[in-house]
């Protein structure tokens, strides 16, 4: 089982049609499985580049 490391949470807000009716949305995470040392972490895909980056 792969260890979730991100916090971050999905953006949330209203699509609005021009009678101003609101619909819940959700925006989510692109998130991928990343292997660092052998072991499987979830995250998301911009944190792994910056860990990709910092390594």
């Amino acid at each position: 089982m792969a260890t979730k490391i991100t916090t971050r949470k999905p953006l949330t807000g209203n699509l609005r049609s021009h009678a101003l009716n609101a619909t819940k949305t959700k925006r989510k995470l692109n998130k991928v499985t990343v292997t660092i040392d052998g072991k499987k972490y979830v995250t998301t895909a911009r944190e792994a580049r910056a860990m990709k980056k910092q390594a």
